[in-house]
This record gives structure tokens, C-alpha cells and sequence, in this order.
């Protein structure tokens, strides 16, 4: 049975609580993310800041105008709106997962609450997050015919570990190995280290192909 810890992307980008919210929009785009885990001083999980909380802005002009709501919905709407710092504007009551949940249970905790993505939580620190874009990922790997073998777990370890020091490894991308097939998904920030990736991949003892699917983001200054 697949596991989050199988489909996770890991050096997952976050942001503090104090960061302003141009900052955070500035780190998605730049990262081609749509959520940014908000960890405190202590790398806690504090919370998370989606598009979602970004896109009703005064400075853009798409701020809600709704005058027959109550004083406090109002009041709500206008922190939304007009805050400076991410700690007002992100969800701080975050759903949840460990590495070993199963993706059947991801997938019920996206239903039940309506969410796109779960942030995956060891000791209290997040070590990656499934988004559905992770699930769907999977699906275009799908083989009805041939389950997920452990073995593929073991591959899959194998990369993340030979790769850990290297400051590439923290770039929002990550590796689904299926059957000893590697496929690459995700976004790294140059041609050199799309290349670094792959040649990884390829040089990890069990893996015998890769299919490389991996993007370079787009890069901004200001962050």
C-alpha cells in the first residue's frame, strides 16, 4: 500500500509568521506553488498560507465589498484584505499527516475538508507535503496490472539519501520510482540542475530508467 512518504515532495518551501504577504506571493510564484507551509522560530508548523488567502487584495483591487454582512465577517474581510504580515492571513488550524499514512487516508482527509494539499508531519516538523497534483502523479504512473512493491520503497529512499547534501535537493520537485522506473516531477531552478537531478536518478544502484518531467521555475528578485 502506498504511503504519503512515497509520493511526498520533499524541501518543502515555507515561510515565517512575521514574512510580509507580498513576500509569500512573491515565494509561490517563484517556487510554482500553490501553498506555503508557516513554521515559527522553533521550525514548528504554525500554519499554512494558500493562493487562496492572497487573491481578495486592496492592492489589486478584488478586496469583497459585501455591506449587508455582520460587523465581524466584515471585520474578517478586511484583515484578509489589507494585512501586511503572513500571521493574519494564513489557516493556522492545519490538517495533517506522518510519512506512513496511507494515500487512502491522504485522500479522505482532502475530501473531508475540503483541501488541495496535507502537509506531512515527523516530530512535530514537516519533512514534505502531497498535494493532488502528487495524486494525479501517480495515476498517470498507474499500472492496474502490477502492484507497488517494496522494493521500489527502497529505490525511491536510495535517491533521496544520495542527494540529501547537495543544495539542489531542496527545490520543490520530487520522484515517484514505480516497477524500478524513476519518473521526475516538479520544478528545479536551472538547466544544471535539472541535468543534476536526472544524472542522480540514473547513477541510483536499482533504478534501470528515468523519465524526466521536471520544469525550471521561473526565478524573480525580491525574495
Amino acid at each position: 500500500m502506498m504511503q504519503a512518504r512515497d509520493v511526498m515532495v520533499r524541501g518543502v518551501i515555507s515561510v515565517g509568521p512575521d514574512i510580509p504577504v507580498q513576500i509569500a506571493a512573491n515565494a509561490m510564484v517563484r517556487n510554482c506553488v500553490s501553498a506555503l507551509p508557516v513554521i515559527d522560530i522553533h521550525v514548528k508548523l504554525v500554519g499554512i498560507v494558500s493562493e487562496g488567502d492572497l487573491i481578495r487584495r486592496v492592492e489589486i483591487g478584488t478586496e469583497r465589498r459585501r455591506p449587508l454582512m455582520s460587523s465581524d465577517a466584515q471585520a474578517k474581510e478586511f484583515v484578509k484584505s489589507h494585512a501586511k504580515r503572513v500571521s493574519d492571513v494564513m489557516t493556522r488550524e492545519v490538517i495533517t499527516a506522518q510519512p506512513e499514512t496511507p494515500l487512502r487516508e491522504i485522500v479522505n482527509l482532502m475530501e473531508k475538508h475540503s483541501i488541495k494539499r496535507v502537509p506531512i508531519v515527523q516530530d512535530k516538523l514537516v519533512v514534505g507535503i502531497v498535494s493532488r497534483v502528487n495524486l494525479l502523479q501517480v495515476l498517470a504512473r498507474a499500472n492496474d496490472n502490477t502492484d507497488w512493491v517494496e522494493s521500489d520503497r527502497v529505490l525511491h529512499q536510495r535517491f533521496v539519501d544520495s542527494i540529501k547534501d547537495q543544495p539542489w535537493a531542496a527545490r520543490p520537485f520530487n520522484i515517484i520510482v514505480k516497477d524500478r522506473c524513476a519518473v521526475l516531477w516538479g520544478f528545479v531552478y536551472s538547466v544544471d540542475e535539472k541535468i543534476a537531478v536526472r544524472v542522480a536518478a540514473e547513477a541510483t544502484p536499482g533504478i534501470e530508467s528515468v523519465s524526466d518531467h521536471l520544469g525550471i521555475a521561473p526565478q524573480t528578485s525580491g525574495t
